[in-house]
Formats: C-alpha cells, structure tokens, sequence
C-alpha cells in the first residue's frame, strides 16, 4: 500500500482530524516564503522589525509600514492552491475539526473553509489593530491611506498607533488562540501536517502534543523536518497535489 493510500485510510478512520499548515502552503499559491533564498528577509533585516522596535519610534514603524506593505501586494493577490482546495473538501464531507495555521494570508478561509474553524497562530494579515484600543479595521482601507501618502496610519477611534493584526518577533503569541490550539491538538486523534518546516514555536510544539495525546501523525513537507522521527506516514511532496491525491482516495472511499 503506498503512503497516500494509507493516508486516506487514515483519515477515513479518524473521529477527529485537525490539519496544521505551515508556508509550504503558502508558496504553491506565489506567496513569498520570509526565509528562503531570495525571500523576504533577503530584503529586509528582521532585526529592525521587531515589535520593540515597532514600538520605539516612528521611524522604526515608518520601517515595518514599509515592509509590510511590501509583501501585502503579493498576498492580496494569491489564490488559494489545490491544497487549500483539499482541505476544504474534507470539511465538506464532514472530516474536519480544525485549521491550525501558522500563515496569515487567509487563503484557507478564501478556499471555505468557515472563519472559526481556523485558528491563526501567527495572526492575520487581513486585518490591521490599533494597539491602544483594539480596534480593527480591513487591510485594504489602511493600504488606500498609505497608498495617499500617509506613511503610519493612526486609529480613527483613539488615535493610536495602528499595526497588522500579525505576530511579530518578540510580540506575544494570541493567548485564545495559541490555548484553542493546544486543546484542539490534544483531543484530535489524527493530526496532519502539511507545509510546514515545524521549526517555529511553540507553534511547532502542536505535532507533539497530539501524538503525546495518542495521535496519529501525518507529515507532508518537501524537506525533512525535526518531527518526522515521531510520524506514523511522512511524505516528502508539495503540498497541493499530495493532498488532492488523499482527498480523492477518501472520496472514493466514500462513494
């Protein structure tokens, strides 16, 4: 039996199957991974964008504006992939728990997936918060503001200073969703990952919460990664058509 058959068997054994993506999804879509060759940090030094610094000055948030505008263009206009396709078709036969993503393009919403059944460890590129307040505003009405010359938008309620609804170095991980996270991990019995690197914590820490918890894992990457020693199946593929392949085995299963 080959890896993607016993894949699909695996999911159509699962009571509860939670997905985790990481930016190997990101990238099938055009998005730009930060830290492979010729990716965003290539462009710009992390260092200066750390929520510290973001917090500092105004020339420092004139600086993450700037960055973040630029990666904002491309992430507008990408598409969600045959991946994100997949996993919004094992919702929509009923296999689905949750999305645990650490990406913040919201493609995994655009695919169908319903906003709470994705829990976005790393933020949300969507949305910009004032820090002062909480308010929220949509991406795009704060990008018309930079687009006419304002280069650090303020808070229309407070005043405050404003900054994409995402994580940033040294800023503190979401506590509701980091918590929703966890709880989701330990009570699944099948965890796929798909996309990611699983360097990053603690969201890299969610594998192994559910495979201490009794979980079946799956790991589909293109490169090696620290967990697979602990996988029940790993496949080294892109993501998109590794998925598809599984999703039609279970449909068929099903039919």
């Amino acid at each position: 039996m080959s890896e993607i058959d016993t894949a699909a068997d695996m999911i159509l054994q699962a009571k509860k199957l939670v997905v985790f993506t990481g930016a190997g999804m990101s990238t099938e879509s055009g998005i730009s991974d930060f830290r492979s060759p010729g990716g965003v940090w290539s462009r710009f030094d992390s260092s200066e964008l750390t929520f510290q610094k973001f917090q500092s000055s105004e020339e420092s948030r004139e600086k993450y504006w700037e960055f973040s505008t630029s990666s904002w263009g491309e992430m507008a206009a990408a598409q969600p992939n045959p991946g994100h396709h997949a996993i919004a078709e094992l919702d929509n036969i009923g296999k689905l728990d949750c999305v645990i993503t650490q990406n913040i393009d919201g493609l995994h919403q655009r695919s169908g997936i319903p906003e709470e059944k994705v829990i976005e460890l790393h933020g949300t590129a969507r949305w910009v918060s004032c820090l002062e307040c909480g308010q929220r505003y949509p991406r795009e009405q704060i990008q018309d503001r930079l687009r006419g010359g304002i280069k650090v938008p303020r808070c229309d309620s407070c005043g405050g200073i404003m900054k994409p609804a995402t994580i940033s170095f040294g800023q503190a991980m979401p506590e509701r969703e980091t918590r929703e996270a966890e709880t989701r991990a330990a009570a699944c019995d099948l965890f796929l990952v798909a996309g990611s690197s699983l360097v990053v914590y603690p969201a890299a820490q969610m594998p192994l919460i559910a495979k201490d918890s009794g979980a079946r894992l799956i790991i589909i990457n293109l490169t090696p990664t620290p967990h697979d020693p602990y996988a029940d199946i790993v496949i080294h593929d892109k993501t998109g058509p590794a998925l598809s392949q599984i999703i039609d085995q279970v449909k068929a299963s099903l039919s």
